[in-house]
């Protein structure tokens, strides 16, 4: 039954979040899923490897109940302007005078991103997971080992009428990952981010108010900024091992954090204004590929 008509009908009403409770009942019966149980959803942005396909329990106890997304209705809210705002060339040209293009080069490249959008939403998989004694952890790394990704996994939830729930966090999930990676995160480690991708529209402000000037620098300089910056943060808000990290001498680092503090008008020092920068790197950290660092370059 696995992957066959049959099994894809019992997990659709199970993971699309509307069905009626006696529907929900059967489908559960009729995969094997126990009423009461600590369940996941995971949903990955391309096809699942075969070796994740397999009859029987894992090691450890996991049971996995693979489908295509494209099988269940709806769609986690927000996720089509997510995806065409979050397009690279897109994101410059959204600053605060609008972009430069004309009204065919729009509408063009509008076609091409929801042609992409649509075929990532083609590729998606969907897995009802019944943890085992190690919870999600161990299913996040099962999907690692076995080269799976990108994907995101939901919070845990406790009966099969949650699932179409959990299904939609998963999905949220999955657009906090960085594009072209093929990481597996969990919900639960996202949450501001994923507060950003569930609202395109602000994240869209957030990031043309708060590194609007920024983005007006060349891409070599505002990659050594926005690098200078991730580091900075990595290393717990230490000049000296970012700048052993970058690779450069910690006054450098020094002068480029001041310059970029200058160009968005806020401090790192204030509370405040370093969770504005913080939502906002996280911004362009999905909506483009992670900038490189290039330390070599002069402060």
């Amino acid at each position: 039954m696995r992957r066959g008509t049959r099994y894809g009908a019992l997990l659709g009403p199970l993971l699309a979040g509307d069905a009626a409770p006696d529907l929900v009942a059967r489908a559960a019966r009729g995969l094997g899923l126990p009423e009461r149980g600590r369940y996941a959803v995971v949903v990955l942005g391309a096809p699942v490897p075969p070796a994740a396909v397999v009859q029987g329990p894992d090691t450890d106890g996991t049971r996995w109940w693979w489908g295509a997304a494209a099988s269940f209705p709806g769609t986690e809210a927000g996720r089509e302007g997510w995806e065409v705002q979050r397009a690279q060339e897109g994101w410059e040209d959204r600053r605060a005078h609008g972009p430069r293009e004309g009204r065919g080069a729009r509408e063009a490249q509008a076609g091409r991103e929801a042609q992409e959008a649509q075929a990532g939403r083609e590729a998606r998989e969907v897995a009802v997971v019944l943890l085992g004694p190690a919870g999600p952890a161990r299913a996040v790394v099962r999907l690692r080992e076995l080269g799976a990704g990108p994907g995101g996994v939901s919070p845990v939830v406790g009966s099969p009428a949650e699932l179409g729930a959990a299904r939609r966090l998963a999905g949220t999930a999955l657009l906090t990952c960085e594009p072209g990676s093929r990481e597996i995160v969990r919900l639960d480690e996202r949450l501001p981010a994923a507060l950003l991708v569930s609202r395109p529209e602000l994240s869209t402000r957030l990031l043309a108010e708060v590194f609007g000037p920024l983005l007006t620098l060349v891409p070599a300089e505002r990659s050594l900024l926005v690098g200078t910056l991730e580091a900075w943060m990595e290393c717990g808000g230490s000049v000296g091992r970012a700048a052993a990290r970058l690779g450069c001498h910690r006054n450098t680092v020094f002068n480029r954090l001041r310059r970029l503090e200058r160009l968005t008008a806020r401090s790192l020092s204030r509370p405040r204004e370093l969770v504005d920068l913080v939502l906002a790197l996280d911004v362009l950290r999905l909506s483009s590929a992670p900038p490189r660092r290039l330390s070599s370059a002069p402060p």
